[in-house]
């Protein structure tokens, strides 16, 4: 059985608190910056690229590892699981603002939807993962978690090294909106896999933490494996494959090797969790916690001002690739302060906010309820009354 465990992880938020601040002046750098400044014989540029191509990965792990974390703390398992169900809304809720982020007002002005809808991005990737990993622990929860954790690691493994076979795929026999979770070649962004592997990988360096979190030294021993772990994956993976290759003869091990961005980043992975880890007891501050924990909600606020997505009214539409490096550094800077700062500053204000809103558009206690996302509890109101009813005329 999987029984409820430790404390909080406050270094969680903080590694959550910087991906999402490293994915918006990425995203910032990368659509504002000039094309002449793209030079990748510059050291701070190509130093600045690098550290950009952690973000996805770390966030991808870190998704795995929080999700897991919460799902196997609780003393019930299975569908009784309250973690089973949220995750189930909140994945259904970040597939659904993937899909709402790229929708084009102005295509369906004109009567038609534009192409960009159905490309899959992280939001997309991110709930499915969510879903995926709840399924395996529904099948896997009534043996016990140590096959769940297997589960998981495996699964980690076989989708990094069978990254050449499916990553040459267009499943042109699959409906697009399908092929494109598994397909870059129809203009996805993010595809299911090979992603879904760092989720794999977080999921399971959870399952750790889980079970030997309370000893004593488990922290200065981890610290040590991760930093340790993160620098066989970054220098020696790749020679590892092509040794696997030498010894098997399997092609895929040299493919591997000849390609190897997947273990390489999550050695870097490892090392920033090592690194944060370190100073766990100096990131405890309210403001890192609330920023790590309202991720999703700074995703979709950046992505309208960035790239406007409903109207395309966005800073890039105006400034897309023609800023100076100086002009970059500052406006990345008022970019994540400007767009931390709304967030958090809604969410201290949500309730009189909403209230606000709700008053102005005159809605009913019942639209309401649509509204804020109540729409299941409801739904369910409206059966129950609808049973009522059939048993009154019985």
């Amino acid at each position: 059985m999987m029984t409820k465990r430790s404390s909080r992880l406050h270094f969680m938020d903080a590694i959550r608190a910087f991906a999402i601040i490293m994915m918006l002046q990425g995203h910032f750098v990368h659509s504002l910056l000039g094309d002449v400044y793209r030079d990748k014989n510059n050291l701070i540029y190509t130093i600045w690229e690098y550290f950009r191509g952690m973000t996805a990965p770390t966030f991808f792990t870190i998704t795995g590892f929080v999700f897991t974390y919460l799902l196997l703390k609780q003393k019930t398992t299975g569908l009784e699981n309250p973690r089973v169900l949220k995750g189930v809304k909140r994945a259904i809720k970040v597939i659904f603002w993937g899909y709402l982020l790229r929708l084009s007002f102005y295509a369906l002005f004109t009567g038609t939807v534009n192409a960009s809808f159905f490309y899959v991005d992280v939001l997309q990737c991110i709930g499915t993962s969510l879903l995926l990993l709840i399924g395996i622990y529904l099948v896997l929860c009534r043996i016990n978690e140590t096959w769940f954790q297997n589960t998981v690691l495996v699964l980690g493994v076989t989708i990094f090294l069978l990254q050449p076979v499916y990553g040459s795929c267009i499943l042109e026999f699959l409906p697009q909106t399908v092929a494109n979770y598994f397909t870059n070649k129809n203009g996805s962004v993010f595809t299911l896999l090979p992603w879904f592997g760092y989720v794999c990988f977080g999921s399971y360096m959870a399952t750790i933490f889980l079970k030997h979190g309370e000893h004593k030294k488990f922290y200065s021993y981890t610290i040590m494996i991760l930093f340790f772990v993160g620098i066989l994956l970054v220098f020696f993976s790749s020679p590892v494959l092509m040794l696997g290759h030498s010894f098997t003869g399997i092609a895929i091990f040299k493919s591997v090797a000849y390609n190897n961005f997947l273990f390489i980043r999550l050695g870097n992975v490892c090392m920033l969790f090592s690194i944060f880890i370190i100073g766990r007891d100096y990131v405890t501050s309210k403001v890192i916690t609330k920023i790590g924990g309202r991720t999703l909600s700074i995703y979709i606020v950046h992505f309208f001002v960035l790239y406007g997505s409903w109207f395309g009214l966005g800073l890039s539409r105006f400034f897309y690739h023609s800023l100076t490096p100086l002009q970059v550094f500052i406006g990345a800077l008022l970019f994540i302060l400007s767009i931390c700062t709304l967030v958090l500053s809604y969410y201290k204000f949500e309730e009189d906010i909403k209230n606000r809103a709700y008053g102005l558009l005159g809605l009913t206690n019942q639209k309401i309820k649509i509204v804020s996302g109540s729409a299941v509890d409801l739904l369910s109101d409206i059966v129950q009354k609808f049973k009522s009813i059939r048993y009154m005329r019985r």
